[in-house]
């Protein structure tokens, strides 16, 4: 039964049954009195004066008025408390069912709805931000797809024009083969990376990066990683510098593996988007108090400010044409922030358009804990050796 059909009935049982049960008291005090005088005074009934009965029918009425006023007036409170709420709650839901999560749905009616209706609207607002996350993740998984597929056919197209330039015999001397599969080989690293990446992106996404932290040397690590950079840039015709300013017993828990694919990232990210011709970076390690700051800054064409806080979100890119040809897949700075953020660091930028851009990553230092317990039975063994060299002396002055 609807609760519609529910209040029509209660309306008539509010009114009916007092009104039934009133007539019959009324009707029974009415025959007793009337008995009563017929038998005292020996007068007919059907003599009575008339003002008893219409006495009686105001009574009646009166009552009937009231009690339809009474009902109506608690149909209506509970009508509008209970029915009109459920109705624009089954409108949201209908809403929702049909795919619209805008239509927003306020408090009303007695508590039990209203918090019914604020749990339903705390529910369709969390759907809208899944659905829209949902679009997001769709968005950039396309985008991925699509900046994947151009970075790699560029190194494919130039991998079988140079393959079949040996096959047809272009390459006919032996400087030109070395030359040839020299590019071959590059591209095919190139390659092997943008397949890394991905793989690295599909790991981010379901936080499944393995990572292995150990104590790590600050100085020892920097050290070996500039050497290794300075090698690679150099052969880029890349002037680099490296200016380390912690102290060698300094260390820090990272996984070595995760934290040079961080600076990869970075400098790759600033080798891609130098614009002069006497191209530069300068790594810098320094000791702040609590955390060592690593800094890679290079000579680029700068970020502007509006960018600045968005360059290490997943795709976002400052200058979203890609007719430059720098490719990317546009996820590399926002692995560099995950990475970091997993462990227990913070990563941000610095830039000025036309001279360049300075990034920067801090991570905790690593601090020997306490021995609270050693300390004590150090005290007490120089209590010891304490009684123990008053003990010789009294036994030497006896």
């Amino acid at each position: 039964m609807k609760l519609r059909t529910r209040i029509f009935l209660s309306f008539f049982i509010i009114i009916l049954v007092p009104v039934i049960l009133t007539v019959i008291l009324l009707f029974g005090i009415v025959v007793f009195q009337a008995r009563r005088i017929s038998f005292e005074y020996g007068v007919d009934v059907n003599n009575l004066p008339g003002e008893i009965k219409v006495l009686l029918l105001d009574i009646i009425f009166c009552m009937l008025v009231i009690l339809i006023i009474t009902a109506v007036i608690l149909s209506l409170w509970i009508y509008s408390g209970v029915s009109i709420p459920l109705d624009h709650l089954t409108r949201a839901a209908r809403e929702i069912r049909d795919g619209n999560l805008e239509y927003e749905l306020k408090p009303e009616g007695v508590s039990e709805i209203r918090d019914l209706c604020r749990m339903f609207e705390e529910m369709r607002i969390q759907l809208k931000a899944a659905n829209e996350e949902k679009v997001e993740v769709d968005r950039q998984n396309r985008e991925l797809i699509s900046n994947i597929s151009h970075d790699l056919k560029t190194p494919i197209t130039t991998v079988k024009g140079y393959v079949e330039g040996i096959m047809d015999g272009v390459a006919d001397t032996p400087e030109k083969m070395d030359r040839y599969i020299r590019t071959i080989y590059n591209k095919s690293i190139e390659m092997d990376r943008l397949i890394n990446e991905l793989t690295f992106y599909s790991k981010i996404n379901t936080n499944r990066i393995p990572y292995n932290f150990n104590k790590v040397s600050v100085r020892g690590y920097f050290d070996d990683a500039a050497e290794d950079l300075e090698n690679e840039l150099t052969a880029k015709n890349v002037a680099f510098s490296y200016l380390n300013e912690v102290s060698p017993s300094v260390q820090v828990i990272a996984d070595v593996e995760q934290i040079r694919r961080v600076i990869n990232n970075i400098i790759g990210n600033s080798v891609k988007y130098m614009d002069k011709p006497d191209k530069k970076i300068r790594l810098s390690v320094r000791d702040t108090g609590s955390e060592i700051e690593a800094s890679i800054e290079d000579n680029g064409k700068g970020i502007a400010a509006r960018d600045l806080a968005n360059v290490f979100d997943r795709f976002y890119r400052a200058d979203s044409s890609r007719s430059s040809g720098k490719g990317g897949s546009g996820i590399g700075l926002s692995i560099v922030k995950k990475i970091i953020e997993d462990h227990g660091g913070r990563v941000w930028a610095t830039s000025q358009e036309g001279e360049g851009t300075q990034m920067h990553f801090a991570l905790r230092k690593y601090e020997e804990p306490v021995d609270t317990v050693s300390a004590p039975s150090r005290s007490v063994d120089r209590k010891t050796a304490k009684k123990k060299g008053t003990k010789k002396q009294k036994g030497g002055r006896s």
